[in-house]
């Protein structure tokens, strides 16, 4: 038998045996193209590349990639910080409070129960991020966004309202003024966020002083109806917004669904990913929730959870012990027999 090509490319492991049982120095037959077997299925390594590159474009997919506005922030705190070293100033850091042996310090912001205003303050900012340190370069501007063409209110709209970006207290009053009124939950705003940078990065658009609005709106929208069991209808959204109607409302919603391709599932790992970037950049400005002394009664409800926690983990650890359990290590005692003297 001589040694044949197969459509993987390599000899036979019985060939390899005989090779080394005769301690001899085993060279391995010169590789074959992918064009000279004729075999047009795609390589290992260029699926993994692929994979690498989908998770660097789409942050709002994957854990692992870097969330955009966390990006868009760095230049700017990296001037605050050269700013305050410069002048030995350091805002903010006489305000806060550090923990110590008698004393713990913990504010009520937690992955699983965000604070509301805290979240918001933080979800503005983020947005005021992607404004200010836009790339409109090759970007696209589509119509069903821009406020000219779609007013949100009656009143006339500035020629010049595509030159000045928004102020963070003014995105900060918009979605409040969202939230509040159709009693929104924290985490819907972190899933808006989520689907705000999916919508910017399938669509290549860019957020701008003339879409900022109706980009938001879309998302807080969509947001509300995933996540919250007794979703929003977008004939509430024209009470709240007065002069917007139902149908420039529904061609927002069908047209956003379709820009993100219909993508509106949302992992918890990229949830997490996105709160705890939210703190990072809060953190990074300035913007923190007030922290108070651990009482005796929150250490015990946490010792509390904690113990129910352990106790969780304990059932599922033996539950799958108890799955895995082979018959070689299962312990039956022999029989042995008594000897009388």
């Amino acid at each position: 038998m001589g040694n044949t090509t197969s459509c993987c490319v390599s000899s036979s492991p019985k060939l390899r045996r005989n090779a080394h049982s005769r301690l001899e120095s085993y060279r391995p037959e010169p590789e074959l193209s992918r064009e000279d077997t004729g075999c047009n299925l795609q390589h290992i390594s260029d699926r993994e590349n692929m994979d690498d590159l989908n998770m660097e474009c789409n942050p709002s997919d994957h854990p692992r990639a870097s969330t955009i506005f966390l990006s868009k922030c760095q230049t700017d705190v990296r001037d605050k910080r050269k700013s305050l070293f410069m002048n030995h100033h350091p805002r903010g850091r006489a305000e806060r409070k550090y923990s110590s042996c008698s004393t713990i310090f913990l504010d009520d912001n937690t992955v699983s129960q965000p604070n509301l205003k805290y979240t918001i303050k933080c979800v503005a900012l983020a947005i005021y991020y992607h404004i200010k340190n836009r790339d409109t370069d090759g970007r696209t501007l589509l119509d069903i966004f821009d406020e000219k063409l779609h007013p949100l209110t009656k009143s006339e709209v500035p020629p010049d309202y595509d030159k000045h970006d928004p102020e963070q207290k003014q995105i900060y009053r918009f979605v409040r003024t969202l939230f509040s009124a159709a009693q929104l939950t924290a985490e819907c705003a972190i899933v808006a966020l989520v689907y705000l940078e999916r919508l910017l990065t399938y669509a290549e658009l860019d957020i701008c002083p003339s879409n900022w609005k109706r980009i938001v709106l879309g998302a807080i929208l969509l947001a509300s109806k995933v996540w919250d069991d007794q979703a929003v209808w977008n004939v509430d959204y024209c009470q709240i917004l007065k002069d917007i109607t139902v149908e420039d409302m529904n061609e927002l919603e069908r047209q956003f669904l379709e820009l993100l391709q219909f993508n509106i599932n949302v992992p918890s790992s990229v949830y997490a990913k996105y709160y705890f970037d939210l703190r990072s950049m809060s953190e990074t400005n300035n913007l923190s929730t007030p922290a108070e002394p651990l009482s005796r009664d929150r250490a015990q409800k946490l010792e509390a959870i904690s113990r129910l926690c352990d106790d969780r983990l304990k059932d599922v650890r033996k539950a799958v012990k108890k799955r895995w359990l082979s018959a070689e290590s299962v312990a039956v005692p022999r029989w042995v027999p008594a000897i009388v003297s």
